[in-house]
């Protein structure tokens, strides 16, 4: 759905709404809200016009001026936790720090938490929200590519265990609102908008040939920067996970189909330390091309599946091979063995997702081990050679 409200300062927008009762929300998606974000918040707060935003140093150094006067021109304050930037800030030690500043300043139930940056501060954020006063309301304000079509949507909050792994630590708590500024992503790097990129195709490839083949007449177009394809591309990807996340909420069933490739990339953000050595869109492909090309082994999908995976994540420019990463990497075993830290473990058996064909997907324990460590071994080897 398309509106355009201008009267009310909201503007022009797209919204995906996710239905999920009394906890539904909406997803707004266009150019321009963190400018607008007042208008759009505006009616989800009482009497107190007051918000507290929480946020990385590098989104307040470029775009933390331009939230305070949206929100200033609806008549909202805000107050503001700066956090340092990067992976590493999804730990006990930031979480801790801003539960207490929320309590400083003496956050109600009520009131609204704001988000305001990628994964690593919508995670933390959410978390803070989710335990903060048994649960008080937050809005997701992604500003990377990455975490307006996957983090920011569906409700997923936590932290890293420093020692057993990624998001083990965590809660379901869904926003209140979440607001998709398209055009923040031009400030982005060509870096860090490709590896949101890798979140983008893993729809096609999991749910959606036909989203598929846009991405391959149009991925390049939006890597450029053109905002009509960017617009679809966070559209239909949000679109993607809210009909999943509406199936399942929890992740008892259908949404684990959303981790595709993320077995492969958990395992390879841990053996790179979550380091900027592998950002998690770029682990994100690299785990999809691994994923195909297991399900190719198996006998699952065609020989050509892989080959055309790869093709495409190519010409985006992203990484799609273990020889991509730079710097060292552990043995295949020991790689199987960080596989088995993954919070998709269940009964002990590791689960893969594995497709039938692009835009067919399921979810299997029935993998052998040693079929896993073949893919990953060549995957090492043909690394070794270059």
């Amino acid at each position: 759905m398309t509106r355009t409200d201008l009267q009310s300062g909201l503007g022009a927008f797209q919204t995906v709404h996710v239905p999920l009762g009394d906890r539904a929300y909406d997803v707004r998606i266009g150019e321009g809200l963190v400018d607008r974000a007042g208008a759009h918040i505006a009616p989800l707060l009482g009497k107190k016009k007051r918000v507290c935003v929480i946020t990385e140093v590098n989104v307040a150094d470029q775009h933390l001026d331009s939230l305070r006067a949206g929100l200033a021109a609806a008549g909202i304050e805000m107050e503001v936790l700066i956090l340092p930037a990067g992976e590493s800030t999804k730990c006990w030690a930031e979480l801790s720090k801003t539960v207490e500043w929320l309590l400083a300043q003496k956050v109600e139930r009520n009131d609204i938490v704001v988000a305001f940056g990628g994964g690593v501060i919508g995670d933390l954020a959410g978390f803070a929200a989710a335990i903060l006063r048994r649960g008080v309301r937050f809005v997701q304000m992604p500003t990377s590519l990455l975490a307006q079509v996957d983090s920011s949507v569906g409700g997923k909050t936590g932290i890293n265990s420093r020692e057993a792994g990624k998001n083990l630590i965590g809660a379901f708590h869904q926003p209140s609102l979440v607001l998709a500024d398209i055009s923040i992503l031009a400030s982005l790097t060509p870096r860090d908008f490709l590896s949101g990129c890798g979140e983008v195709v893993k729809y096609g490839m999991l749910g959606d040939e036909a989203f598929f083949e846009w991405l391959e007449e149009n991925g390049p177009l939006m890597a450029q920067g053109d905002v009509a394809a960017r617009t679809y591309a966070v559209k239909r990807s949000v679109e993607m996970k809210a009909e999943i996340v509406v199936r399942d909420e929890t992740e008892q069933g259908d949404r684990a189909l959303l981790n595709l490739g993320h077995t492969f990339c958990h395992a390879l953000e841990a053996a790179t330390g979550y380091s900027d050595r592998l950002l998690h869109g770029e682990g994100v492909a690299i785990g999809c091309a691994l994923a195909f090309e297991l399900s190719a082994r198996l006998g699952l999908c065609s020989q050509e599946a892989p080959s055309r995976v790869r093709s495409q994540i190519k010409a985006m420019g992203m990484k799609c091979d273990l020889k991509d990463i730079a710097g060292d990497l552990p043995s295949a075993e020991a790689l199987v063995d960080l596989m088995a830290q993954d919070k998709k473990v269940l009964d002990g058996q590791l689960r893969f997702v594995l497709a039938r064909s692009i835009g067919d997907s399921f979810v299997t324990s029935d993998v052998p081990r040693e079929a896993v460590l073949r893919v990953i071994q060549d995957g090492l080897d043909a690394r070794a050679a270059t």
